[in-house]
């Protein structure tokens, strides 16, 4: 049996086997989620929002003292995730492209 995960803002979806990680499954998609630390929870940076954590696992205790408060919000480390069900994951925006695009459209208004 496979369960769908659904990546945001990008509307990319992936097909994966119950027990596969977030961030497997992005790589699968081909989706960027930031990692530095190869899946081990150390870096935090591989973050992504799962409202109510729809279609994961329930949080292992590493994950949960790795996010502390930022749990309550939705938040889950791609790397540690893993999906039970159909899933809808949110991935943040890059920062390096976010400051990018802000100085574009910065340029923009000053243009006109």
């Amino acid at each position: 049996m496979l369960v769908e995960v659904t990546f945001l803002p990008d509307q990319k979806k992936v097909k994966v086997r119950p027990g596969t990680t977030l961030l497997d499954a992005a790589r699968k998609a081909k989706v960027h989620i930031r990692t530095r630390c190869g899946g081990k929870a150390a870096c935090l940076m591989c973050k992504v929002t799962v409202p109510g954590g729809a279609g994961l696992l329930p949080m292992s205790r590493n994950e949960s003292l790795k996010l502390g408060s930022l749990s309550d919000t939705g938040q889950r480390l791609s790397c540690q995730a893993k999906v039970a069900g159909d899933v809808t994951a949110e991935v943040p925006e890059d920062p390096l492209k976010a400051a990018i695009r802000r100085q574009l459209a910065q340029q923009q208004e000053e243009d006109f």
